[in-house]
Parts: structure tokens; sequence; C-alpha cells
């Protein structure tokens, strides 16, 4: 199994590092030809702005979008951003997953926080589960989500933080800033059609 991260800006190397420790060949993506031969891919944590104007000026945008009409991608933190259909600003977006995101929702650097989350989910790979350690930076806040779309994590207060639609994955947090893979490894067995 080889899964792409896209490296254009933001916390690829990290999710890089996740996907090596778990023995999986991982592979930096920044043309559209590096999105051949691929199981699945990564949209890391960064400046969604910016990563999606380099994915424009690279020609990524709509090989991105044929790839996530048939193979598994998971966007974490700007990532989510990048999957959404609407974020209240223009700003380019890849419009496969039918949510609304709420940008830097929970305000400024400053304000970053970790919360543990209940994600029953995450039984699939690891059974009993337990709680998840989110650590959140400058995250966005999934405001709405359209029929099909699973929610697998909320904050205490219900504001959700995590969703699934098919073979979309979508974390408001960052899970390759921690040491716990389990969303990693629930990534890959989506992309094993799990």
């Amino acid at each position: 199994m080889v899964i792409g991260v896209l490296a254009l800006q933001g916390d690829f190397a990290e999710h890089i590092d996740a996907l090596e420790r778990l023995d999986v060949d991982a592979a930096a993506v920044r043309l559209p030809e590096h999105l051949d031969e691929l199981d699945g891919l990564i949209i890391p944590g960064g400046e969604s702005t910016t990563i999606g104007k380099l994915a424009a000026a690279y020609g990524v945008i709509e090989p991105l979008r044929r790839f996530g009409s048939h193979k598994a991608i998971w966007g974490t933190c700007a990532g989510a951003i990048l999957l959404s259909r609407d974020v209240h600003r223009q700003q380019p977006l890849l419009g496969l997953m039918d949510i609304k995101v709420e940008r830097n929702a929970f305000g400024r650097q400053v304000a970053s926080f970790e919360a543990d989350l209940e994600i029953p989910a995450l039984s699939q790979v690891e059974p009993g589960g337990g709680l998840y350690h989110a650590v959140f930076i400058r995250a966005p806040l999934i405001e709405s989500v359209g029929d099909d779309v699973q929610i697998l994590a909320e904050l205490p207060d219900g504001r959700i933080v995590a969703v699934r639609q098919g073979k979309l994955l979508a974390t408001a947090f960052h899970p390759e800033l921690t040491v716990d893979d389990r969303f990693h490894r629930y990534f890959l067995s989506m992309c094993n059609g799990i």
C-alpha cells in the first residue's frame, strides 16, 4: 500500500513520519502525476488558502477531485477545509465532502487547545477504543453536514470535529502531532475498503 501526502505546504512531514512508523510506504505529492498508483491521500494541516492556491498553480485541483471520487482522502485541519463545499469565503476548495466549515473557529494561534474525545469508530482498529487526545491548532469547525455524512467526533458542547463520507475523512484536529496512531490506522482501513 502506498499513501500519498499532499506536500505543498503545512505539516506533511509529520504525516509521512506517522505512516512510516506504521511501515506504510508514504509518497510526497506535489504534481498530478504523483497521484498515480496511490491507494489513498492525506491533505495535511497548514494554511488552507495557501495550499489551495499552490494546488491550483501546480494543476492539482482537478486531479485531486478525480482521485477523491474513487479513492480515500483524509483532510486534517486545513485539509478538512479543502475537502469541504463551503467556508463562507472565496478560496480554492475541492468540494468533495458535503460539509460546511468555519475556518479558525476557535480563534488565533494562542487559542489552540487539546481535548479528550470519545470516538467510537476507532474501535474498528483497536477494540475498546478509549478516549482520543486531540490537538487543535487554529482549528476549523464543521458547522453542518449533509445526509450522507457520518459524524465521528464532537466536542462536549456538541460542536462537530470529525466526519466521514464514504471514502472521505475530515478531522478538525491534528492526529499527526500525537503518538496515538489510531486515526492513521483508521484511514488505512478506509483505503482497504473497510
